[in-house]
């Protein structure tokens, strides 16, 4: 009979590729690692992997079993989830993912009233880009994504927090920066300065103003907001910042003019979680306390 330790094992070595990374990650020696690969594939009577002293190779078959067994681990996961939620519904670990552009500016603000509402979650955050999330999230390897939209969503369900809109930033004393919101006509020919590709707030900055001639500046390309905002207040550019890290105070003490954007088209934050998962009521009590935490920050930002 084929056993879930099996299974992890095989998953192990087909996402690290290297048997020592893999026994580590399952927590086993590498003999026993090893031996349990060479079990499951004598019960299966195939080859799953190639190894050699520097190398290993997944055949073809092995991807096809380990993206089964991939399943089957997460399937066997919410069966002691369901159990646990039965037990205590709002208790244990929580994995929360988010997009580095709306984690860092909504979930320290978010926290205190998640621990008052859940005194017994231990909440673990990790922040990636959109697709990551979404495998993270398909894979059992996170419960639930902070992220925005317009994205493919069709295979889990979701819940609106907020539209996010955008500010024009721009060195101070800039000629060119009228007082008073700012049209796309007004940006038309402009060259921002964005986040590098695969940050879905590229995507979504470029999209703002879909009938207007607006281009990304390809000259350069920023990791983080932070980068971003020091350029501008170097005075090499102009970029878009959404209002959600406006308002939790991402330009205190910068020497940054920004203008608001008329008609530009807003990112949509979501929740999103498996359609399969038992913890429904708690995300949908989570997706409450994040619309009333970015209500409270349209006022002025503040960490409880």
């Amino acid at each position: 009979m084929i056993t879930l330790r099996q299974l992890h094992f095989l998953v192990a070595i087909a996402e690290e590729l290297n048997f020592s990374r893999a026994a580590e990650k399952c927590f086993v020696t590498q003999p026993t690692l090893s031996a349990g690969l060479k079990e499951l594939e004598d019960r299966l009577g195939v080859v799953l992997a190639e190894r050699t002293r520097r190398t290993v190779i997944m055949t073809p078959i092995g991807r096809r079993i380990a993206e089964r067994a991939r399943r089957l681990l997460r399937d066997a996961g919410e069966i002691e989830a369901i159990a646990a939620t039965h037990r205590n519904p709002d208790a244990g670990d929580l994995h929360l993912g988010a997009i580095p552009t709306i984690g860092p500016f909504l979930i320290p603000r978010a926290l205190l009233e998640i621990r008052r509402t859940f005194p017994d979650l231990r909440l673990y955050l990790r922040e990636e880009l959109t697709e990551q999330l979404l495998e993270g999230l398909m894979d059992g390897r996170l419960d639930v994504i902070l992220f925005a939209q317009p994205y493919d969503t069709a295979e889990i369900e979701t819940r609106h927090l907020f539209d996010d809109g955008y500010h024009l930033a721009a060195p101070p004393g800039m000629a060119a920066f009228a007082p008073g919101p700012v049209g796309g006509k007004a940006l038309e020919g402009a060259r921002l300065m964005l986040l590098e590709k695969g940050h879905c707030l590229q995507r979504h900055a470029l999209s703002a103003f879909p009938d207007d001639d607006i281009q990304q500046d390809d000259s350069f390309s920023a990791t983080s907001l932070m980068t971003l905002i020091s350029m501008v207040g170097e005075g090499l550019g102009i970029t878009l910042l959404p209002d959600l890290a406006i308002d939790a105070g991402v330009l205190t003490g910068q020497d940054i003019q920004i203008a608001p954007l008329k008609g530009a088209c807003p990112r949509h934050v979501m929740l999103g979680w498996r359609t399969t998962t038992p913890r429904r009521a708690l995300f949908e009590t989570l997706a409450l306390i994040f619309r009333d935490t970015r209500e409270r920050m349209a006022t002025g930002p503040s960490l409880s």
